[in-house]
């Protein structure tokens, strides 16, 4: 089945602990940090019930419609659709979002892939990937990933220090585990539940660890507590903050005050093998939907500084074409990656269609590490009026206001409304405390940096270079070029 908006949000009306400002928030469907961003997931949902749009982003199996997002990839085609699918979302919701669940059942098929390696490992918890795939599928759950910790003095193992600084088991029962720590997670305070899992370096050369546990938290269930940063929305006018007052996604700080897992929801436990290897295969399909979502981005930033260049003629000028351009070679580098790692897309070694990774990876690393140049290109065209425009209210009034729609005011196509909501969206999308959030957000959301590089490099097949330079070099045959 496909869940309603409704549905949703009756979902998440479970009393669940939720603290915002230091408020406890009694419904978060309501609460001004949280609402936007509940009302454009459950528009999403709703979305799926609308001529217009289930037929992209649902599809039928069994007699039963399920979400498009969540349909597990066996061809080139249902990559395809799932491209469709999040371009008709982004277009109808006039934004970009990145925690809608897309990007996070991609780390559950990766659990699909080492269901192997994972039952060799502990033969306990295999069926239990099985399920939870199906159940993401056939009960529409909004699902989110659980990766941060707190981590401490990160020049101490876990066992010297406060040992709830990372994600523990203190004690097994007849019913399941009980864990203790916290976890950074976004959209964890309006989501059904987490894939909760560890972060890599909690132990040395243990073979076992109780730090090492990959499980499902409902994150409605007792014990588990979301304390939430203070969110954007509703801090000033949505007339000058367009972006902020809609498409917050809200993190949290997500303790875990000994929280029951049941062993039907346990994928791994203590064997830190099993917890290496996961990790090291998370991403495989979830940096897709990640990297598909900066092109949006990248085309919010195109608009908005081409906008900017037409309405003062300056789009005539070869300098102002040439970081245009700059921009344009930033969004086709990300769909050129997107593109190609689908057409080169590769068998997983549980049976599904995973993007070619090393093309993948690089592309990742491409849109994350060029967005800030990226942006200073889109507030150099966008000028300096996007930080010294005044707010809306003074356009309003009228003793400041007919002042500024006289010279805000460019020609009959532009008048001064049109142009100060041009800059207050470029504004909010380049300069303001959320464009500033966001990205430091994409820097991290799938690992620092370090971490992108060390995915390009363990997914590239070096053997092609290496023989390469072997013959042009004249090398013996000593050497093997396809070893490291």
């Amino acid at each position: 089945m496909i869940r309603t908006g409704e549905e949703y949000k009756q979902g998440i009306r479970d009393g669940r602990e939720v603290w915002v400002d230091g408020e406890r928030v009694k419904d978060v469907t309501s609460h001004p940090a949280l609402k936007p961003i509940i009302d454009i997931r459950a528009r999403i949902y709703d979305m799926a019930h609308e001529e217009r749009y289930s037929g992209d982003l649902t599809y039928v199996e069994g007699n039963e419609r399920h979400s498009t997002f969540y349909r597990p990839p066996q061809e080139q085609k249902d990559w395809h659709d799932k491209i469709k699918a999040v371009d008709q979302v982004m277009k109808d919701i006039g934004g970009v979002v990145t925690r809608v669940g897309d990007e996070t059942i991609g780390e559950m098929w990766s659990l699909t892939d080492g269901r192997d390696v994972l039952a060799e490992i502990d033969p306990r918890f295999a069926a239990n990937i099985d399920r939870h795939i199906r159940a993401v599928i056939e009960k529409d759950i909004f699902h989110v990933s659980a990766n941060t910790d707190p981590k401490g003095d990160r020049s101490l193992p876990p066992q010297q220090q406060d040992p709830d600084l990372m994600v523990h088991v203190t004690r097994e029962t007849d019913a399941g585990i009980i864990i203790r720590g916290a976890k950074y997670e976004t959209a964890a305070a309006y989501a059904d539940q987490a894939y909760l899992k560890p972060t890599v370096g909690a132990w040395a050369n243990e073979k076992l660890s109780d730090y090492a546990v990959g499980c499902i938290v409902k994150m409605g269930a007792r014990g588990v507590k979301h304390i939430c940063r203070g969110g954007f929305a509703n801090r000033s006018s949505a007339r000058d903050y367009p972006l902020a007052n809609r498409f917050d996604e809200v993190e949290a700080l997500v303790v875990f005050d000994d929280v029951l897992i049941p062993w039907e929801d346990v994928f791994f436990y203590r064997h830190t093998r099993a917890a290496q290897f996961v990790r090291s295969t998370l991403h495989r399909y979830s940096a897709f939907p990640y990297v598909l979502r900066l092109l949006y981005t990248a085309d919010m930033m195109i608009g908005a500084a081409m906008w900017n260049a037409k309405q003062t003629g300056l789009d005539k000028l070869q300098s102002v074409r040439e970081k245009l351009a700059d921009l344009v070679c930033y969004r086709e580098g990300i769909n050129a990656h997107l593109t190609a790692s689908i057409a080169m897309a590769e068998k997983s070694p549980g049976g599904l269609l995973m993007p070619q990774q090393s093309m993948l990876y690089a592309g990742r690393v491409f849109a994350c590490s060029q967005l800030p140049a990226m942006m200073h290109i889109a507030r150099e065209l966008c000028g300096g009026q996007i930080c010294i425009t005044p707010n809306a209210d003074a356009f309003d009034a009228e003793g400041s206001g007919k002042w500024l729609n006289k010279f805000y005011s460019l020609n009959d196509q532009w008048q001064a409304d049109d142009r100060r909501k041009l800059l207050a969206f470029a504004r909010d999308l380049l300069n303001s405390d959320y464009a500033g959030h966001r990205l430091t957000f994409v820097q991290f959301a799938q690992a620092p940096h370090f971490n992108h590089l060390a995915a390009v490099y363990n997914s590239f097949d070096f053997a092609g270079p290496l023989d390469f330079v072997k013959k042009s070099a004249g090398l013996s045959d000593r050497i093997d070029g396809a070893k490291s």
